[in-house]
Parts: structure tokens; sequence; C-alpha cells
């Protein structure tokens, strides 16, 4: 994160900072016990303070000033909430259609989808009778039996579990994509800003990818301890918690192209990410700590984390 660098460079750079963070949380499984339930809940509760905390200093207060200082929302810019509201409330609706659609396929989160692909590749494999009656039928064919009905069976459940593979990888890829496209995208936008208005300056862009990058450590935890819990070697557990952040350079580079080339939408895309934030934040972290009883914790966590990204953004910025 180079200030002499341009605002899509930039948001390139910080993007893979934070999918850099991602994969060191995954890979805390090498040193840590999977088991270290109270670790990850306040990882989590964390978490979501840094990411209440950007929504407002790094997204959501730029966005306002920058719809009242367009002069579009009225000349003392008093419906400035107007395209705030409605770029944060696009946000919060892109991650719960997106949440919908996976559930209708029976996947409720990262590590369901992660399981079902894993799985899906275990059953794909043929069974040792699968190979003797394909070999039988090949033997049969051979010798010139006319009936081949065994064998189109065959050739058709091939298919549907080809066709299912499929569906399921491209779940899994929604899955572990879909909640970090608003983190990168935030970046992005935040650096492609950068100058329009005066709370949108390089500091603040920077911050919030540092912020979005402490945050993102446990979740990159978050997904490799319980895979490893379940029985995934160390190696795949990693593989799987780093892949969760690595659609963020993606979506932070078209991020920051979108508002360079159109200013007037900053004010929605600004608003637009931390909505989406907001959601993840309410509608996955907050319940994922609770789930194992560990509130207290998790909501103390929760606080801290608000507390460092809320002095980190007025410090630095």
């Amino acid at each position: 994160m180079i200030e002499s660098l341009s605002p899509i460079w930039q948001a390139v750079a910080g993007t893979m900072f934070t999918w850099g963070v991602t994969a060191a949380g995954a890979g805390v499984v090498f040193v840590s016990d999977s088991k270290n339930q109270n670790l990850l809940d306040a990882s989590l509760g964390f978490s979501a303070g840094v990411m209440l905390a950007a929504s407002y200093w790094s997204l959501l207060a730029p966005a306002i000033e920058m719809a009242t200082d367009s002069k579009s929302y009225g000349e003392e810019g008093e419906f400035s909430f107007v395209p705030v509201s409605i770029g944060f409330l696009l946000g919060a609706a892109f991650v719960y259609g997106s949440d919908v659609l996976l559930k209708s396929r029976g996947i409720t989160s990262e590590l369901d989808a992660i399981k079902n692909s894993e799985e899906d590749s275990t059953s794909s494999q043929p069974s040792t009778n699968e190979v003797q009656d394909k070999q039988g039928t090949k033997l049969r064919k051979r010798k010139g039996s006319p009936d081949d009905t065994s064998t189109k069976a065959s050739e058709k459940k091939s298919e549907k579990e080809k066709t299912s593979r499929w569906r399921r990888t491209l779940l899994l890829a929604i899955a572990v994509t879909v909640h970090n496209i608003p983190e990168g995208l935030a970046v992005g936008v935040g650096f492609g800003a950068v100058g329009t208005v005066k709370s949108a300056t390089f500091a603040r862009a920077r911050n919030l990818a540092i912020g979005i990058g402490i945050q993102n450590f446990p979740e990159g935890l978050a997904v490799s301890m319980p895979l490893h819990r379940a029985g995934y070697s160390k190696m795949k557990a990693f593989w799987y918690g780093q892949m969760s952040g690595m659609v963020e350079p993606i979506a932070g580079l078209l991020g920051a192209m979108a508002v360079s080339f159109a200013t007037p939408l900053l004010p929605y895309a600004l608003s637009f990410a931390a909505g989406a934030m907001v959601y993840v934040v309410m509608d996955d972290i907050v319940p994922e700590y609770q789930e194992s009883g560990n509130q207290t914790l998790g909501t103390w966590g929760c606080i801290v984390g608000f507390i460092v990204m809320m002095s980190l953004d007025v410090a630095l910025g």
C-alpha cells in the first residue's frame, strides 16, 4: 500500500495483504490445538467488532459526506441519507440473496460446502463391485451379448455423478467467496474514492485495509480449525481456510475500477460495502460464536475489536 501508486494498484496491494492475513489465520491450524473453541469464538467476536467500526468510519461516513458535497441531494445535503440508505440496503440484500441461494441447495455455511464437495468426490470413486461389474459387462459385450441395458444405466449414472460434482463445486466456490466479496469490495472502493472528498484520504483507505486484514485472521482460523477437528489433514484444512480470502483481490480491483470511472456511484458503492459487511456480522459471525455458548467471550471480543478499529481510524486517519 504505497501512496504514490494509482488507486487501482493500491486496491490490488491492499487486498493482496488482506488475503495474506487470511492465509496466516488459516495457518494457525499447524501450531494450535484445533479443539480450542474459546480462542476461535473470541477471535470471531473481535472480527465482528472490527467490521462494525470499519463500516461506519471508513465507509458510511465518507459516503454521507460525498452525497452531501455533490449537492444532488438537497442544497445542504438534507437528503444525503437517500443514496446511502439505498446502497446499504442493496448490500445487505446481496448477501441475503446469496445465502438464500445456498440454503436452497442445503448449504448453510462454508464448512457445509467444503464437506459436501469432499463427500461427493469420495462417493464418485467406483466401488470394487462396480469395477467388477464393468469388467463383466465388457466381457459379455465381447462375447456378443445383446443385452447392454446395464451399460446404458452405468453411463447415465456416470453422467449424473459428473453433473452433481460440477454443481457441488460451483456451490463450494460461491459459499467460500460470497462473504469475502464485501471485504474486498470495501478495500477497493476505499482506495478508489481517495481524494474525492476531504474524508476520503489515503490514510483512511489504508487503515480500512489494515482493519479488514485484522478481522480476516480469525476468518481463516474459523474455517481451518473446525475442518481439522472434523478429521481433515492440516494441509487440506489450511488450503480451504486461505481459499476463503482468495476472491478479495478480484473484488477489490473491480470496486476500484468501478468508482474510478463512475464517481457519482461512490456513495452507493461505499454504503453497499458497509451494508454487506454489517449483514455478514449479524447473520453469520455473531450466531457462529453464540452456538458454542461463548456469548460473553465473543461479545467482549467484539467490544475490543470495535475499539481497536475505531482507534486505528481516528488516530491514524
